[in-house]
């Protein structure tokens, strides 16, 4: 089997160091090329530097942009945030196999990201889309009625709105399942990680709005399912890990052998589902009407709320004011009446986003 060469963006955060776990179990699959960081801990990126002796590496998102147009096999794009948008139309660009974990380029970039992408290019690497993308194996296109994104509801599912009014920054990082980074784990929080997911999978699959599902599965052994027009369902299962994802966005469509442990069918165990309660979490409800209007109103979602997940954190904000701090700001928005939108554009809404919710704040 040939070996693989990988640049990784991100390389010092969560997607990024699972993915150079996997480099270092499979060297017979997977080399590393690149390397780029966005420079918050300089010595563990120094010492990943100094083991894989990467042909390229850099610190920022100019290193990230260059790393990214780079001839190789796969970019893993690990970046969180908006500042992984240029990073990803590079990729795009220069026509290397996107292995997307930075959901928020595709979500604010949308149509940029979607006309420079051929077809297969982009491989999800978020575990829901790569559960779905797995799925879809099973049927056409024209067969698919219906995607089904599950949600863990984060730790505070079943709580009242009156509850949610009290909750610390120190409650909302305490995710039942993941070990993410403070604005991921919040987002889980709040369901606006789920909100940005919808959007994903529209924009990914091709898929309406009114066929995507979010249904509540606390377990998060499965990841997500496709329902067919015959009435199948089928779902994709593991444990709550983005070991496989990531192992796939980097051998797709291959599978990487003992990727991560299965699940033990010896043990008794109990899965529910429960239906999202929208009314205590409105945030995807919100995204989906973000997601409908188009154009630079996902980056405004996008944007209002990683300001307001600061705020929150930094004892400025309530927690429940997270996400109608973001409603506010949609609601002020106006989006550009042309179909074509530029990056300027969308890096244009994004700092006005920003700022509105700041001000708001």
């Amino acid at each position: 089997m040939t070996v693989r060469d990988i640049v990784v963006l991100g390389s010092t955060g969560s997607i990024g160091t699972q993915a150079l776990d996997l480099v270092r179990a499979h060297p017979d699959r997977f080399r590393v090329v690149g390397l780029t960081a966005g420079g918050s801990n300089p010595r563990l990126f120094e010492a990943q530097v100094a083991e894989f002796a990467p042909a390229w590496s850099g610190l920022g998102e100019a290193a990230s942009v260059e790393a990214a147009g780079r001839t190789c096999d796969v970019v893993l794009n690990g970046i969180t945030g908006a500042v992984g948008l240029r990073p990803t139309l590079a990729a795009l660009e220069a026509g290397n196999t996107l292995a997307l974990a930075n959901k928020e380029s595709l979500i604010i970039g949308g149509p940029l990201v979607k006309e420079r992408a051929l077809p297969g290019q982009i491989v999800p690497v978020d575990s829901e889309h790569s559960a779905i993308a797995q799925c879809l194996r099973a049927g056409a296109a024209s067969e698919v009625r219906r995607l089904v994104l599950t949600a863990s509801g984060g730790p505070f599912r079943g709580r009242t709105p009156e509850e949610l009014a009290g909750v610390t920054p120190e409650q909302a990082l305490a995710h039942p399942n993941f070990a993410m980074g403070r604005v991921i784990t919040t987002n889980s929080a709040t369901l606006v990680n789920k909100g940005l997911e919808v959007i994903e999978a529209h924009l990914l699959f091709d898929v309406p709005f009114d066929r995507i599902d979010v249904v509540v599965h606390p377990q998060q052994l499965i990841h997500s399912m496709v329902e067919f027009v015959d009435g199948a369902v089928v779902a994709q299962l593991g444990l709550p890990t983005m070991l496989v994802p990531i192992a796939l966005g980097m051998a797709w469509p291959d599978r990487v052998p003992d990727a991560e442990t299965p699940i033990d069918w010896t043990k008794a165990a109990d899965w529910r589902f429960e239906p999202l309660d929208d009314a205590v979490f409105p945030a995807v409800t919100l995204a989906r009407s973000a997601g409908e209007r188009g154009g630079t109103a996902p980056a405004v979602y996008n944007a209002a709320n990683e300001v307001a997940v600061d705020a929150f954190h930094d004892g400025r904000l309530r927690f429940p004011d997270i996400v109608a701090t973001v409603a506010r700001v949609l609601e002020r928005h106006d989006v550009p009446s042309t179909e074509h939108v530029t990056v300027d554009d969308v890096l244009a809404a994004d700092a006005w986003a920003r700022a509105e919710a700041a001000a708001l704040i």
